[in-house]
């Protein structure tokens, strides 16, 4: 998945002509905290809420004031995990997208992030959640493939945590079988450290919940 594939068609672009308050009440309306401000096709820079309400400029063109705009983006081919790191960086609720000449094409909202990386790990589809706690060097994403597919079960992703500077490791698998026990019992027998299991519908929501609240967290906003 690249960029240009996750360009959102409703994020307008702001003219140096435009209000703070239009700036304000686009953001509310999108919940977003950043828009970015282009001249044609030239992309000037992104202003935030907190620039307006810190220049006290509701009332007044945007273009009146002399703003110290940062102007990050990605390309058009730039991988999706790149926008993901510059989100986080910069801790941005939109990412600029620029073609190779330089010229603005749209934004991409965090929301729209968070629906790819839903679907990219499969908590649409139906099954089960098994959590594995394993030391970094015993990871083997085949050996772990191959237990599951023993219990005639498939992976349908995986999802890697891992705490800076330690050699431990959590390993999230989703896995198309809401009944895990049997595959459970199979990594018990490898000497695999089961974590949690989620086979219920409530207890997977609540996993999905937290989830999304490390993605939030990492994303720093």
């Amino acid at each position: 998945m690249l960029a240009k594939d996750l360009i959102s068609d409703v994020i307008p672009a702001l003219r140096t002509s435009d209000s703070g308050q239009q700036a304000l009440y686009w953001m509310d309306i999108f919940r977003i905290s950043h828009l970015p401000i282009v001249n044609n096709v030239d992309f000037l820079g992104l202003i935030s809420d907190k620039d307006i309400y810190d220049n006290n400029m509701a009332e007044e063109p945007i273009g009146n004031h002399n703003l110290s705009l940062f102007s990050p983006y990605v390309t058009l081919d730039q991988h999706i995990y790149e926008v993901v790191e510059l989100a986080s960086e910069l801790q941005l609720s939109i990412i600029p997208v620029l073609n190779a000449e330089n010229q603005y094409q749209g934004v991409i909202t965090l929301t729209d992030l968070l629906h790819y990386f839903a679907d990219v790990s499969a908590l649409k589809q139906p099954g089960g959640i098994l959590v594995l706690a394993l030391n970094a060097n015993d990871y083997s994403l085949s050996q772990i493939a191959q237990i599951v597919e023993s219990n005639d079960a498939k992976i349908l992703s995986v999802y890697i945590t891992s705490p800076l500077n330690s050699t431990k490791m959590e390993v999230t698998l989703k896995i198309n079988r809401k009944d895990l026990t049997s595959i459970v019992q199979t990594f018990i027998r490898y000497d695999y450290t089961i974590q949690a299991s989620f086979m219920d519908e409530n207890d997977m929501n609540s996993l999905y919940e937290n989830r999304y609240d490390l993605f939030m967290k990492y994303l720093s906003i």
